[in-house]
């Protein structure tokens, strides 16, 4: 990997002098920091240096501090991050501009923040230079510019060293400042002088105006000479301002004045053409931020103010920015004035435009009037945590404390909270009554503040940022997202702790006080009555009953479904199967149709959006096990004047979901103080289709207006008539939500209403989540529940549920169940996004457009990406109209048309996966024939339009070349690869006919999830006539065949994943997404799951196996950088691929990928296979590849990062000409999944989820299995075609080698081919080039792998002594220091041990102790031999993936705490774990033991969802654990001691049953792991419980999955075996 260039020998010794300083701690000083993971290339450089200038290596080294991700803006930001949109005119007059999703996904970041705090609140210069060298020691997490010099940022914020400016006043001549009346400013200025001057004067000329004296401009002292080149083109002029404000008094008034002086500045200079070169950090008479686009080490060096002595503070927050783009700006760095910010802000979107619309409801007596002009409150422009800091901030000045401020920003999940409701009742009223008022910021994010006065922080409310945190005996309490970044004499230590999801810690500087959670928001919840307000103010919406009658004659239904667009596939697959079964529809394969906007059947406008969805730089959520976070409720009526809490803005309606039926539709049309105004949506094309549907969209809106201002508080959209008319069509629902919601979001309207949709054309999940995003707080479905109806009483129902072969359900019933099914899709689909909250949902416009041009986009979904442009109005009113006539038709069927969009049909839409092409395929591959081959390229080129790359053609200014002189098939084939397709997904039969045809023509092979037999790895060498004994089940196979994967792939569930199937392989892939199911897990029927698939798996045979839908240790990209790096560390042989899905930011994603070190980025389109996927899925999430390949190829080569990473690419690829498509947009390397498949004897019966394929292709049975019809050779012959096929086009080109055309878009251009819809596609985006990488592909594909630079275990391999004991066998025992620098110690060693001797077949013994503080991934994949005892503490991920052998992880002996409250290691420890016992003496974080198979493990104490996902093993959990343990736990046992019954209502009973344990074998298994644990870590707790056995075994509680029902140790009745058997699984 090129290492970075390295910094000067001055800064070298700087990094060590800054690493070996300890920080040191005044008396009374709280010091904070939160820090995610550690940064690749930095940390690599850093050895780097120590390894060329031999500086000691020595591990005292302090544990560099590190960053979590911070979404950061858009590239083309503007220096000032809150730009006022036009002049300073009145602002109700000036056009609301909506925010564009393009500036918001532009850039990203992560970073690292923390406080010191002084509890006496004495201030000392120590806390500045404490903080700056903990900053110092956050470098690594920092970004630079590929100048190596210019930091993304970095910054702190203190109170105002007034000590300092006294000095300088008096160098200057001044009266000393007069501190209660003084504010200072710390100003960027425009660089060119006379632009400065003239901004000055603005300044100066606002304060006068103002009333407020300026006592002089210092220019801030600094050491230019270290800032790194590109920070000094864009550095501005940086100068402080002193302000004397004489007519106000108390502290509040001033800040407040202050901040009016700061937003008419901004106002006045927005018109100016310097206005985005002025910015001010900070302006205040409290606290001053000095910050910058340095690296942090250069902070303290920049500004010579923090070198001296007199800049004294009793606080500093700092920060340290990373971003994944490399185009930061002065003003992003943070902290911001209020807030240092570290996560993503999901909803920004949404956010914004509510923000933007509450603008002229805003009152409050404090501005005295001036609230017109301290507008607007948001700036698309800036980041995430900009907006969120000038939210927070108006919140503050206009009177609420911070604690509330952030409370109300970004609430916690308060519902089904044991604690809170039986405990804070009033925590809950507040929460609920500002529920209506503003939506909740939603993203994971972990957030330190200050006005001054009070310090704090802030989880989010899923806990997705870890953070600990511990007091001294001299009153220090220090809070981190790691242990270990400080020597700490551990005997001074009187609590450890952390803060958990949700949770809150301030500090009050004046009283010195610490508030902890509950004390903080308790007090800020009684600050109000809020729960009388809600009593007497807020209506509940009372659910109404279904209907029990159809309301319309099957004629008039159908008449209906066909004017609305429905297809007989969407009646009988998705609204009856909805309401037959409660649930969405699943289904497999992939979407091969074409993009709604090229296909030539009309489509619904809802099929021209796609669902966006979390990857890497923010998780998906489980809406499935972590439910509890979620809500789907929502408030109608006006929103209140947020500044002011009052009575009357608690009235307005509560649903408790979106999804009305029609009775509960009248009940909110009969409530009287909503004022509901209904709007029919038609338009009239009497005159002609031209022009209407824009025209009727602009009356719409404009009558929106109107009733708005007339005093509705409740627009209903409805296309609802009692007799259709022909010249009448309905507008599409969704084009009115949207146009509706924009218009009042610009005229400033939109808080004053809610808009509910009462629809026909809305009946799936995506459709709902249209209408919600685009504005609809509700929507009546009417037509679908009136199917649902017509359903039921038809008599093929009927019949069926009488004969049994239908669960039967009633006719209300059967709306239930739709509605239900709507409601858990609406979480899921929310939960892709990494939202919790439907209330930030709407609005919020997480989606993509494929396919509508610019004035359909600006008119209703203003700020959504439509990269390819599309429909026009009158287009999209034809589509509409093609609809409409069919009801009126006389020749229409009396039936509902199938236009074949899911399943294939003779006659429907057409199918890129088809049965003709499957049959050409077979034919070419099985014959060897070329003229068949021909064939099969004909039939694709003549097929419709049916995916962007057909669109285009190539261009070549070179004259053909023979075919003898282009590189040879059999080089080409080694850029081949196959989907990652799991085994159990798909037969044994077809995994393996598929991976030895791979490995012939040297492509490779993808395992998918699932692990893979350990007899695939051998060459086969006993085969005769094609057949050999070791795999009895293929035919066609030749001595030297190898059955295995070369790439073996980690996904979210880690099924298989062990040490000895990670060291087998050649590559690994990371699947954070797959193309047909982005931001969700994988899901295997439990029909699927035979005892061969179950025992790869560790689970259980029949067992339904889902997985997660985030990888539990990649909440963030540093997180994803940790697991490249334990894979790295496993099989530093490897090179790590890491699956990424389309989507608009991709490439931003692929940066931060490519900075955390992977090898190889693989990018997917929507359109890939699956084996079982819910349909609305397949359907509608995901891009095409070819976008998603063109903005990863751009973005990683204008940022430099391009010729680290090779480029792969996957999704519907069929052909050579596919192949030489994705090379031109910049791919090295091409995936065929589904074709695969096909070519190995799949018929496309897309009946994958059922276990009955017919040809035994994607069946367990082994009937079916019988009929697998493949051979290799049929695959080796496909891609030896293909191959061929690309050599001829390389030929006619003009080019010898692949390597000449990879990444000349040049070659391309648009085909002169007719799209039937429209006219307006613009495929500019696809052609548009970015220059070539620096070297060629082939070099890039050689390069070595990337390493993690030298490592501790490479240090202890080296011992001869523990060589010796891997080689022969031997038991050594060792003890070595630790520091948390060391990450994923172990991991190399085991990784050793299982290349050898397998996952069990090691007979030595390695006893090797740690003391000291571990880095993440402590003993992760340990095999069985190794025996790990950490004395100290640990971070993250403890055992992830352990296979075997025992981690013991204790306190040291002397400690001032208790060790069993205390928190000792992190979260998400034994991710994935599949063998090994661990004892831990103390408490763990969130999500112990999720996705255990088979680790046994006894712990003090636990976060939330404990156990999740377990498979099997045993945890024992001798204390306090959080909520949702056991979420989806189908094997294993747990055993949780209750000692005062508070453990039921955490315990999540949709799966385990709890029982107290009475089987002798379950007691004798209990008190054999305890015996173990105390033995192993001295835990006190532990022996009481044993001293006193008989009174603590009925306090226990023992969590039963039905898998393991019926086990000895589960079971009473089970026969007793003698006790003797039982004995502890040791290793």
């Amino acid at each position: 990997m090129a290492l970075q260039a390295l910094p000067s020998m001055s800064k070298l010794l700087h990094i060590n002098g800054g690493l070996h300083k300890p920080i040191s701690l005044n008396d009374g000083v709280l010091l904070v920091d939160f820090i995610g993971l550690r940064s690749k290339s930095s940390k690599q450089q850093q050895r780097e240096i120590r390894r060329r200038f031999g500086v000691s290596s020595s591990r005292t080294s302090l544990r560099c501090f590190s960053v979590n991700r911070a979404a950061l803006p858009s590239i083309d930001a503007v220096l000032d991050v809150e730009r006022v949109n036009g002049s300073s005119a009145e602002p109700d007059s000036r056009q609301r501009q909506v925010i564009n999703l393009e500036d918001i996904i532009a850039e990203r970041g992560a970073c690292g923040v923390g406080f010191i705090a002084n509890l006496n609140n004495k201030e000392s210069h120590q806390i500045v230079k404490d903080a700056l060298v903990a900053l110092g020691c956050m470098e690594h997490r920092g970004g630079c510019s590929a100048d190596n010099d210019s930091g993304d940022g970095a910054g702190v914020m203190t109170s105002i060293p007034w000590e300092l400016f006294d000095t300088w006043a008096n160098e200057q001549g001044l009266a000393p400042f007069d501190k209660s009346h003084t504010g200072v400013g710390m100003v960027f200025l425009p660089r060119d002088n006379a632009l400065m001057e003239d901004a000055k004067n603005v300044i100066i000329n606002t304060f006068t105006q103002e009333g407020l004296e300026v006592v002089g401009w210092r220019s801030v002292p600094t050491n230019v000479s270290i800032v790194g080149k590109f920070a000094k083109e864009t550095m501005p002029n940086i100068q402080q301002i002193f302000v004397r404000i004489t007519k106000e008094e108390n502290v509040e008034d001033i800040e407040r004045e202050l901040y009016i002086c700061r937003k008419l500045i901004e106002r006045a200079s927005s018109s100016e053409p310097w206005g985005s070169e002025l910015y001010f950090c900070s302006l205040s008479n409290q606290t001053i931020v000095y910050k910058g686009m340095l690296r942090s080490q250069v902070l303290g060096m920049f500004y010579y103010d923090l070198q001296s002595e007199l800049y004294k503070s009793p606080f500093a927050i700092y920060h340290r920015r990373y971003s994944t783009n490399t185009s930061p700006r002065w003003p992003l760095a943070q902290p911001m004035r209020f807030l240092g910010h570290n996560g993503e802000i999901n909803t920004i979107q949404g956010n914004l435009n509510w923000m933007q619309s509450r603008e002229s409801s805003l009152k409050s007596p404090v501005w005295r009037g001036r609230e017109s002009e301290i507008r607007p409150f948001g700036n698309p422009k800036a980041s995430d945590s900009a907006n969120l800091d000038s939210a927070a901030e108006l919140l503050i000045r206009s009177g609420r404390s911070p604690e509330e401020a952030l409370m109300i920003l970004v609430p916690e999940a308060y519902k089904n909270h044991p604690t809170l409701s039986i405990k804070y009742p009033e925590v809950i009223d507040f929460y609920d009554y500002y529920k209506g008022q503003m939506e909740a910021w939603d993203g994971p994010a972990l957030l330190l503040f200050s006005d001054g006065k009070t310090v704090g922080a802030c989880l989010d409310r899923n806990g997705l940022r870890p953070a600990r945190y511990w007091r001294t005996k001299d009153n220090v309490v220090y809070v981190a997202s790691e242990v270990g970044v400080l020597p700490m004499d551990e005997s001074k230590v009187t609590m450890k702790g952390r803060l958990g999801p949700g949770m809150m810690i301030s500090v009050n500087l004046p009283n010195g006080q610490v508030f902890e959670n509950t004390e903080v928001k308790k007090r800020v919840a009684l600050a109000n009555p809020y729960g009388k307000w809600l009593k007497e103010n807020l209506r509940s919406l009372k659910p109404a009953n279904f209907l029990s009658a159809a309301v319309f004659d099957s004629e008039a239904i159908l008449r209906r479904q066909q004017a609305f667009g429905y297809s007989s596939e969407d009646v009988q697959m998705v609204i009856e199967t909805m309401a037959a079964q409660g649930k969405e529809p699943t289904f497999c394969m992939g979407d091969d149709i074409p993009l709604a906007v090229l296909s030539q059947k009309a489509h619904m406008l809802y099929d021209y959006f796609k669902q966006r969805f979390a990857q890497v730089t923010n998780p998906a959520i489980d809406p499935l096990r972590e439910g509890l976070v979620m809500s789907l409720e929502v408030n109608l009526g006006k929103r209140g004047n947020i500044l002011e809490a009052a009575p009357e803005n608690a009235s307005q309606v509560f649903l408790s979901s979106p999804v009305l039926n029609e009775g509960e539709l009248e009940a909110l049309l009969s409530d009287p103080m909503l004022k509901p105004k209904v709007l029919p949506a038609f338009f009239d094309i009497r005159k002609g289709v031209e022009g209407s549907l824009q025209r009727t969209l602009q009356k719409l809106c404009e009558a929106a207006d109107e009733a708005v201002r007339n005093g509705s508080q409740l627009l209903v959209l409805s296309d609802r008539s009692d007799e259709l008319e022909p010249t009448r069509p309905a507008i599409p629902i969704l084009l009115a939500v949207g146009a509706v919601h924009q218009h009042l979001i610009q005229n400033g309207l939109r808080i004053s209403a809610s808009i509910v949709a009462d629809t026909a054309q809305c009946f799936s999940t995506h459709q709902f989540a249209c209408l919600i995003g685009y504005g609809a707080s509700a929507v009546c479905p009417y037509l679908a529940l009136e199917t649902c109806r017509q359903w039921r009483l038809s008599s093929k129902t009927v019949n069926l549920m009488r004969n049994g072969k239908m669960p039967t359900v009633t006719i209300e019933q059967a709306q239930k169940n739709f509605s239900k099914a709507v409601k858990s899709g609406l979480l899921k689909i929310l939960s892709k996004m990494g939202i919790s909250l439907l209330s930030s949902y709407c609005g919020a416009q997480i989606f993509e457009i494929y396919g509508l041009g610019k004035d359909v986009v600006d008119t209703a979904f203003c700020g959504s990406v439509s990269k390819i442009g599309g429909l026009t109005f009158d287009e999209l009113g034809r589509e509409t109209l093609s609809f409409w006539v069919k009801a009126f038709s006389q020749d229409t069927a009396k039936r509902l048309e199938n236009f074949g969009f899911i399943q294939f049909r003779p006659g429907g839409e057409y199918h890129g996966n088809n049965p003709e092409m499957s049959k050409l395929l077979h034919k070419a591959v099985r014959q060897r024939s070329e003229s068949a081959y021909a064939v099969y390229q004909q039939h694709l080129a003549n097929r419709p339009v049916n995916v962007l790359r057909d669109l285009l053609e190539f261009k070549s200014d070179r004259s053909p070349i023979s075919v003898g002189k282009v590189e040879s098939a059999t080089s080409i084939v080694q850029r081949f690869c196959t989907g990652g397709m799991s085994l159990g997904a798909i037969s044994r039969e077809t995994h393996e006919a598929i991976a030895i045809a791979m490995n012939r023509i040297g492509g490779k092979s993808n395992s998918g999830e699932g692990g893979e037999d350990p007899i695939r790895w051998r060459p086969l060498t006993d085969v005769v006539d094609g057949y050999s004994p070791t795999l009895p089940h293929l035919k066609g196979l030749q001595n030297g065949d190898t059955a295995t994967s070369a790439i073996k792939q980690v996904a979210s569930g880690r099924f298989g994943v062990t040490p000895t199937f990670l060291v087998n392989a050649d590559q690994l892939e990371i699947k954070i997404a797959q193309g047909a199911k982005p931001g969700e897990g994988g899901q295997l029927p439990g029909k699927k799951v035979s005892a061969y698939i179950a025992r790869l798996r560790n689970s259980k045979p029949g067992v339904p196996l889902i997985s997660p839908p985030p990888h539990h240790d990649i909440y963030s990209i540093e997180d994803l950088a940790q697991l490249i790096f334990d894979l790295h560390q496993v099989n530093p042989r490897a090179k790590v691929s890491v699956k990424l899905v389309a989507e608009a930011g991709i490439g931003t994603v692929a940066s931060g990928v490519s900075k955390g070190n992977a090898d190889i980025i693989q990018i997917s389109g929507h359109d890939g296979g699956t084996g079982a996927s819910p349909i609305s899925s397949i359907k509608h999430a995901g891009g095409p590849w070819e976008l998603g390949l063109a903005e990863t190829h751009k973005t990683l080569t204008e940022n430099g990062l391009r010729e680290r990473v090779i480029l792969r690419v996957d999704g519907g690829f069929k052909s050579g000409v596919d192949v030489l498509v994705a090379a031109a947009m910049g791919a090295d390397e091409y995936g065929f999944g589904s074709l695969a498949m096909i070519a190995t004897g799949c018929v496309m019966a897309r009946i994958c989820h059922t276990n009955n394929c017919p040809v035994g292709v994607a069946s367990q049975r082994e009937e079916l299995r019988a009929r697998f019809p493949g051979v290799p050779g049929d695959l080796v012959n496909f891609f030896l075609y293909v191959a061929e096929e690309v050599r001829g086009l390389l030929a006619q080109l003009g080019f010898e080698k692949l390597d000449d055309i990879i990444g000349r878009t040049d070659l391309l251009r648009p085909r002169d081919i007719s799209v039937m819809k429209t006219q307006h596609l613009d495929l500019s985006y696809l052609l548009s080039g970015v220059g070539l990488s620096k070297i060629s592909s082939t070099a890039i594909r050689k390069q070595d792998v990337h390493t993690n630079g030298p490592v501790r275990d490479d240090t202890l391999l080296s011992d001869p002594e523990i060589a010796d004991a891997i080689e022969n066998e031997k038991v050594v025992n060792k003890t070595v220091k630790i520091y948390n620098v060391d990450r994923a110690v172990c991991g190399r060693i085991a990784g050793v041990v299982a290349k050898k001797y397998g996952d069990t077949g090691f007979a030595g013994q390695l006893n090797i102790t740690f003391l000291g503080s571990a880095g993440q991934s402590f003993g992760c994949f340990l095999t069985p031999g190794m025996n790990i005892r950490l004395v100290g503490e640990a971070n993250d991920y403890v055992g992830k993936g352990m296979a075997g052998g025992e981690l013991v992880v204790t306190p040291v002996t002397d400690v001032g705490f208790c060790p069993e409250d205390a928190t000792i290691v992190g979260n998400t420890c034994l991710y994935g774990a599949t063998g090994g016992q661990i004892f831990v003496r103390g408490k763990a974080g969130e999500r112990f033991a999720v996705r255990n198979s088979l680790a046994e493990a006894v712990v003090e104490g636990t976060g939330d969802h404990c156990c999740e996902y377990m498979t099997g093993g045993c945890v024992v959990v001798l204390g306090k654990v959080g909520r949702n343990v056991a979420a989806g736990m189908t094997g294993g046992l747990a055993y949780l001691l209750d000692e005062d019954d508070t453990l039921l209502p955490k315990v999540n009973q949709e799966i385990v049953k709890i029982q107290r344990v009475t089987a002798p074998v379950g007691q004798m298994q209990l008190k054999n792991l305890i015996e173990a644990h105390v033995e192993k870590t001295g835990s006190t707790k532990g022996s009481t419980i044993l001293k006193e056995w008989d009174t603590y075994l009925p306090l226990f509680w023992q969590l039963v999955p039905p898998s393991e029902e019926d086990t000895p140790e589960a079971s009473v009745a089970y026969e007793q075996k003698a006790a003797n058997q039982v004995s502890l699984q040791s290793a």
